[in-house]
């Protein structure tokens, strides 16, 4: 699982152990790290992982999810890609922050894709995003990075057809970006089922723990949890 901070946001570590202890205080696990701190360049994150991947090559992609990584315009990995896709990839929680436009949306998808049961028509990973034009931005970037894979991905979000929403979830899909109240509605009508969701991801994750999201992201969390 992973967290997100806003790109272009400065770290304040106050504002993140307060935000890590709301975490921690219900259980969830969401984000963990450990106490090596944040540059505000977007060069680094919290992680314990340091090991740095110069090319797309050597991160034990997928042959598929690299044709789609360079079909989709990228040559070599960003910063926060040499560092931020392999340890999503082996499974471990990471919180990560970097400047926009520097590639974050594309590490995390990334993440995902590479760990997808493709022969498993069904939810695996769930993407929460604060506003509907980022998660149908994820939504995007998700399905062009994964387009030699065939994964089904489906934005749920406010603004738009709940029975939509139900029919493409009832005919399977494998991941699930959203916003918090659709997401959560979803979830309550039982059309998104938590079952096989074995990643999740907060993006934004400043932004959607202060902003009045909190409530709604961590009642999705204990239906997922």
């Amino acid at each position: 699982m992973a967290g997100l901070a806003p790109e272009g946001s400065q770290f304040d570590a106050r504002q993140y152990d307060s935000k890590m202890s709301e975490l921690t205080d219900v259980d969830t696990h969401v984000l963990f790290s450990d106490e090596s701190r944040l540059e505000s360049d977007g060069k680094d994150f919290f992680t314990s992982y340091d090991e740095v991947h110069e090319s797309f090559d050597d991160m034990g992609l997928q042959e598929n999810l690299l044709r789609g990584i360079y079909a989709y315009g990228f040559e070599k990995p960003s910063a926060i890609q040499q560092r931020g896709i392999v340890p999503f990839c082996k499974g471990l929680d990471v919180i990560q922050q970097a400047q926009s436009g520097t590639g974050k949306t594309a590490t995390f998808c990334s993440g995902i894709l590479q760990q997808l049961d493709y022969g498993l028509l069904d939810c695996q990973a769930l993407v929460l995003a604060p506003t509907r034009e980022l998660a149908q931005q994820i939504e995007k970037v998700m399905r062009a990075l994964g387009d030699y894979l065939g994964v089904k991905v489906h934005a749920c979000v406010g603004g738009t057809s709940v029975r939509e929403d139900q029919r493409i979830l009832s005919s399977g899909v494998h991941v699930v970006v959203g916003t918090p109240g659709r997401v959560f509605d979803m979830l309550r009508r039982q059309s998104l089922r938590p079952d096989n969701i074995k990643m999740f991801v907060l993006d934004e994750a400043d932004e959607m723990l202060s902003r009045g999201f909190k409530d709604q992201v961590f009642n999705d969390l204990n239906i997922v949890l």
